[in-house]
C-alpha cells in the first residue's frame, strides 16, 4: 500500500518524541539508570530487529500489510467470505486482532520456551517508552509469523490491518511510558485503554503480578478472563521493575542477546 510505510514511521516517530517529552516533564518514578545507557540498548534492539524483519521479508515476501492485501486479491480469510460494512469489519478486525495480540502475549509468559524470549522485554530495570520497543529479535521474527497467520485467516483489509498496527505501537509506547497521569483520568482512560500505572503492574519482578495485565492496548481481554491487577502490592513508588535476579546488565545489548540461551 503506498506511503504505508512513511505513515507508520511518522506517526511513530511523533508518538515516541511526545512521550518521551512529557515523562522528561512529568515522571512517574525516578529511574536507576540513565537514559542513555537504556536507550542506546533498546535502540539497539530495534535496529536489530528491523534487520530481522527484512530478512523475514525475504524469505516470506508478505508481511502483515502485504498479507491482508494477498488474502483480499485470493477471498482467503474470514472477512473475504462475508459481506459486512467496511467501517464494522474494520472496527472487528481491530478488536480479534488486538484479543489475539493478548492471547500471544499471555503464552510468552505460559511456555518456559517462550518466556526465555520475552524475558528480554522484562529484563529493563526501568520502564519509560523505550521498553516498549525492547524486544529479542527471535521473539519479533516469530511474532510477525504469527501475526502473517492470523491476518490470513482473518482476512482483514489492509486498512484495518495499519490502523491495528499504528493503535498497537502507540498504544504500547503509552502504556509503558514513565508518566504521571492524575489518578481519577487514570481511573476512566483504564476502563478502555491500558494506563501506564495498569501496565507497570506486569513489569513487577513478583511472578503472580507480572503474569496480568497482559493488554498493550485494550484493557478488557485481562478483566474478561480473570488476569486484572489493578494495583502492584507494594504501591507504585515502591515496587521493583524487571526480574528478580537481575542486575545492572539489561542495558547491555550482547548480555540481552544472549540472555534466553542462558541458564537463568
Amino acid at each position: 500500500m503506498e506511503n504505508e510505510a512513511t505513515i507508520r514511521l511518522t506517526v511513530f516517530l511523533g508518538l515516541f518524541a511526545l512521550l518521551a517529552l512529557i515523562e522528561a516533564w512529568i515522571p512517574r518514578r525516578p529511574l536507576r539508570q540513565t537514559r542513555a545507557k537504556r536507550w542506546v540498548n533498546n535502540w539497539g534492539l530495534v535496529l536489530l530487529n528491523t534487520a530481522v524483519l527484512r530478512l523475514v521479508a525475504l524469505a516470506l515476501p508478505l508481511l502483515a500489510v502485504g498479507a491482508a492485501l494477498d488474502a483480499t486479491d485470493k477471498g482467503w480469510g474470514l472477512f473475504n467470505a462475508i459481506a459486512l460494512p467496511v467501517w464494522l469489519e474494520i472496527i472487528l478486525a481491530m478488536l480479534i486482532l488486538d484479543f489475539l495480540i493478548w492471547g500471544q502475549h499471555l503464552i510468552t509468559h505460559k511456555i518456559p520456551l517462550l518466556w526465555r524470549l520475552h524475558q528480554v522485554h522484562h529484563a529493563d530495570v526501568d520502564m519509560d517508552v523505550t521498553t516498549a520497543i525492547r524486544f529479542h529479535p527471535i521473539e519479533i521474527a516469530l511474532s510477525m509469523l504469527l501475526k502473517i497467520g492470523a491476518i490470513y485467516l482473518l482476512g482483514p483489509s489492509a486498512v484495518a490491518v495499519i490502523l491495528f498496527e499504528i493503535i498497537l505501537n502507540g498504544g504500547a509506547m503509552f502504556n509503558h511510558a514513565n508518566i504521571k497521569l492524575p489518578l481519577g483520568i487514570d481511573r476512566i482512560v483504564r476502563l478502555v485503554l491500558v494506563t501506564p500505572d495498569m501496565h507497570r503492574v506486569h513489569h513487577s519482578v513478583h511472578r503472580a503480578e507480572h503474569d496480568s495485565n497482559y493488554g498493550f492496548s485494550l484493557s478488557i481481554w485481562d478483566r474478561m478472563f480473570g488476569t486484572y491487577i489493578a494495583q502492584p502490592a507494594e504501591g507504585h513508588d515502591d515496587m521493583a521493575v524487571g526480574l528478580r535476579w537481575q542486575d545492572e546488565r539489561p542495558a547491555k545489548l550482547p548480555w540481552n542477546l544472549l540472555l534466553p540461551f542462558r541458564n537463568k
